[in-house]
Formats: structure tokens, sequence, C-alpha cells
């Protein structure tokens, strides 16, 4: 997985001067992405094939340091989302949002973001079924985002799901998409953050097991072990990811 060495700063220049082009999406890469792109060529076009991949995951962050990035910083999802919320209103940039497990709960993210940014302006909102859409409910979304002049659409619906979709629709929707993970549930207030001590210890995962033990312990048993031991190999014989 090929994850940029950015800032918070660089993404935000990003997203300013891409917001009128064709099309671009960005990846937040975490453990769970990388070991996803390690185990599937399919997914690693998609990541790949992104505009930017930033370090979400302080794990990344780490590693970027430690294989020698010095200027590597952490670019938390729901950082760079709080950022771009906190200018849309001076820059103008219309948001839109995609994800949320109901309308109820994406109702809930649009109240808390304009609690918070009382400038910033939504012009957009879905939360998808968790099915796929059919064909023509698709080509139908597309042109309501592309009609509501989002600059910005917030892609919410969980790894891998996020990356493939806004792979699938880079061409089709006219903004920079970004891929926010479990961004509208923090917001929204329905899942909890780590304490800031536990997120720079890059112990976020530990608090998140504790939170969601049946759902997450079999990812976390399975892909933290494997990318230390991928990250070792590469740190002390040069054995890259993939090789």
């Amino acid at each position: 997985m090929d994850t940029d060495v950015t800032s918070l700063e660089e993404v935000l220049g990003f997203v300013q001067s891409h917001r009128e082009d064709n099309s671009s999406y960005i990846c937040v890469s975490n453990v769970h992405m990388c070991m996803e792109v390690f185990d599937s060529k399919d997914f690693a076009t998609v990541v790949n094939t992104a505009d930017m991949v930033i370090p979400d995951g302080r794990p990344i962050y780490w590693a970027q340091k430690l294989l020698g990035n010095k200027g590597a910083t952490q670019v938390r999802g729901q950082d760079i989302m709080n950022a771009i919320c906190a200018i849309s209103g001076s820059k103008q940039l219309n948001i839109g949002l995609y994800g949320g497990s109901s309308p109820e709960l994406l109702l809930e993210v649009k109240r808390k973001l304009s609690n918070t940014y009382p400038d910033v302006k939504i012009t957009y909102a879905y939360a998808p079924p968790f099915r796929s859409l059919t064909e023509t409910e698709d080509v139908q979304m597309c042109t309501e985002i592309n009609g509501s002049a989002v600059d910005v659409l917030f892609v919410g619906i969980g790894c891998p799901k996020q990356e493939r979709w806004m792979y699938e629709h880079k061409g089709k929707i006219n903004c920079v998409m970004l891929g926010v993970g479990a961004a509208f549930d923090f917001i929204a207030g329905s899942k909890k953050h780590a304490p800031r001590w536990m997120q720079l210890a890059g112990l976020e995962w530990l608090f998140r097991l504790a939170s969601e033990p049946e759902r997450l312990w079999q990812r976390y048993l399975k892909q933290n072990p494997r990318f230390l031991f991928h990250f070792f190999r590469q740190k002390i014989f040069g054995i890259e990811f993939g090789d």
C-alpha cells in the first residue's frame, strides 16, 4: 500500500485545489486496510489508484517514521473531516454525506456538524441501504450528488466497502470523495473516541476492541500480529509488503 507522507495542511490544500476536478478520492489507511491490501490484489488496485492515501492509524504513522520518513505525521480521518468542515464556510465548500447506519443517525450527524460549524453548508446527505444499489438507484444517486454541487463528499460505509465504492464512482461523481470510516458514528455519539492518551500511545484499537469485542476481536487477532511481522520484515531485511 502506497501511503503518502503528508500533513493535515497538505491534505486540506489538495482538497481545495481538486474541488473542481472531474473526480478524485482519498483513502485513510490503518492496519486493517493495510492488511486487506496485502491480502487482495484487487483491493490493492482500489487503494493504490486513490489520489491520496493518508496515514490515519498511529501504527502507520510510526511505521513511516521508523522507515526513515522524518516528516511523517498522523492525519486522522475525522481530523481532516473536522478541518474541512471548519473552513467550508470561508472557502465556500459544499459538503456531502454518504453513509451512516440509518437516516436517523445521519440526521444527527448533520445536526452536530451544523452546531459545531455554523457556516457549514451540507447540500447532500444520504444513508444508503446495506444492500447494493440497483443500477437505476445508483444513476439517480450520482445525479443528485452532482446536482447538489458537492465539493467534498464524506463516505462513511466502512472499509473495504467505502474504498471500493469510491473507486467505482470515480469519474461519475464530480467532487473529492473522502472515506472516513466510523467518523459518522463518532460525530453522532453512537460510538466513543478513545481517550487522547490512548490515541497517542497507539492503543485506540484496544479501546475499540473493548467497546465492540464481538465485532472486532477476530480482525485484531488476525491483522495486528501480521502487520507487525511484515513491518519488521521490511525494516530489518528491506522486504516490502507484498514481496
